[in-house]
């Protein structure tokens, strides 16, 4: 989770976007679960606030046995001070990746080389294990937000597959999420005009607003994985080995 999005006193507990954007994840944790029947481990790639870990954890803890948030950003009191704890900090990956779900949300559009990274996670893998990812989707969505979130590109669902299939990926499902408000957002987007004023569109909003979007992404959900023309962000589900 980019912590950027929460300077502008977002709270992602209340906030539509989040609450809309881990039940997509926990619905995939508790698919494998139930494929695997034993606890898993998460890798939370990215991991920032640790926001979606907290939340799973909260919502399914039978079905977790360890958490690893891996950011770079994290200082060495931060890593100690969660050493050997169910919720473990870290700056690198571990060293060995095994009945895990690597989680990568909003991750691969921030660096330069999105392959070098699905190849280092695989590299790590023992045996099968499992990958669930979010990027932002369309260039034609680009805008100052991106630049603010220091972002590196969009993608679409067949750039991702592209990427994912020469990464060694096994890709179970590939959609598009927040499609229902994609056009709002698109055409929001184009009347703001100017790409180059770095801003968030992460704003705190009315309780009503906040309520109606969380709604219609509520009604979205349930159909998501049959959204394969447009949406604000692309999902992608599945598989890996080394």
């Amino acid at each position: 989770m980019d912590l950027k999005e929460l300077e502008s006193g977002v709270d992602p507990k209340k906030h539509w976007y989040y609450q809309s954007k881990k039940k997509p994840l926990i619905s995939f944790v508790k698919k494998v679960y139930l494929q695997k029947k034993i606890p898993l481990t998460l890798i939370d790639v990215g991991s920032g606030s640790g926001f979606f870990m907290h939340e799973l954890k909260e919502a399914i803890p039978e079905m977790i046995s360890k958490i690893y948030l891996v950011d770079i950003g994290y200082s060495e009191e931060e890593i100690a001070a969660t050493r050997n704890q169910l919720i473990e900090k870290t700056k690198s990956l571990p060293d060995k990746i095994e009945n895990a779900i690597v989680v990568m949300m909003d991750v691969l559009e921030h660096l330069q080389d999105d392959y070098g990274m699905l190849s280092a996670i695989r590299e790590n893998s023992v045996g099968e294990n499992y990958f669930f990812i979010t990027v932002p989707a369309f260039m034609s969505l680009w805008s100052g937000h991106d630049v603010y979130l220091e972002h590196f590109r969009r993608y679409t669902k067949k750039t991702l597959r592209t990427l994912l299939h020469h990464s060694r990926y096994t890709i179970q499902s590939l959609y598009y999420f927040y499609g229902s408000i994609f056009p709002a957002v698109w055409l929001a987007r184009k009347m703001k005009g100017d790409k180059e004023k770095i801003d968030s569109d992460m704003k705190p909003m009315s309780s009503l607003t906040n309520g109606i979007l969380r709604a219609v992404c509520s009604i979205e959900f349930p159909f998501r994985k049959i959204n394969r023309i447009a949406g604000v962000t692309c999902v992608a589900e599945g598989s890996f080995s080394k």
